[in-house]
């Protein structure tokens, strides 16, 4: 949230200022004001969900521009008549995004063995210290039990060079990662490792997606739960989620036909 504030005070001051010189200038101007002054691209500058805005997304944030360049806006939308919150769900599919692009190749995995079959597939920002993150760890064959895959993606809380940070490095160059990350959370250290790893990318990834603690648990809908949740706890709020959103496409299909 700081990189957008920052840039948005920025872009405020620089409105204040008379950065236009129209009254009115065009959407083509304003648009590319905005880019500049935030430093993103052009495609990042959309029709926001109320007429009369632009959406701004700067990297993992969001923000919202009046189409004639006078106004911010640093707040989540929401849709009074149908609850539907925009923002969040804006938030929810750049995770999912950001997630794919990291892509599952950079991850651990622990998935359920057939003949379970995987219902619903979270992704564990971990950190190798942690004693929820041990915790939950310890549970992933009754995680995997009720059709929960865990993947695991670092996030070294003391930061790049602390050294959770370079045994996290360790796990990932192991030949049985899955062993060596097992291991590593029972606190037996893995022996010193270095090979090509996804660890920075990891951890600059949950920092810009405003994951502030361990384990930061993504859902399949893009939703962060902070926080340890049982077994049980988990696959009920999956379940919940899923019918939900069920429900929710089935009644927008309705209101379409």
């Amino acid at each position: 949230m700081k990189r957008i504030l920052t840039a948005i005070l920025g872009l405020g001051l620089a409105f204040s200022l008379g950065v236009f010189a129209a009254d009115e200038p065009s959407a083509d101007a304003v648009k590319e004001k905005i880019a500049k002054l935030l430093g993103i691209d052009r495609s990042q500058i959309r029709p926001a969900p109320v007429s009369g805005w632009y959406e701004v997304q700067h990297e993992h944030d969001f923000g919202y521009v009046s189409t004639d360049g006078k106004y911010l806006l640093q707040g989540d939308l929401v849709n009074i008549d149908t609850g539907e919150h925009l923002t969040e769900n804006r938030r929810r599919a750049d995770r999912l995004a950001a997630l794919n692009k990291l892509g599952s190749d950079n991850m651990i995995e622990f998935a359920p063995q057939p003949p379970i079959a995987a219902k619903y597939t979270v992704t564990v920002f971990t950190d190798l210290d942690c004693p929820y993150c041990r915790k939950l760890h310890s549970q992933i064959a009754q995680y995997n039990a009720k059709g929960i895959a865990v993947r695991y993606v670092f996030f070294p809380r003391h930061g790049i060079g602390s050294p959770t940070y370079f045994q996290a490095i360790s796990v990932w160059c192991s030949s049985n990662r899955q062993l060596a990350l097992t291991q590593a959370k029972l606190g037996n250290n893995t022996p010193a490792k270095k090979c090509e790893n996804p660890v920075d990318e990891e951890y600059k990834l949950a920092v810009d997606l405003g994951i502030n603690g361990t384990p930061g648990i993504i859902l399949p809908d893009g939703a962060i739960y902070g926080g340890y949740a049982p077994p049980d706890e988990l696959a009920a709020m999956l379940a919940k989620s899923d019918a939900d959103d069920k429900a929710a496409a089935a009644a927008a299909a309705k209101t379409k036909g």
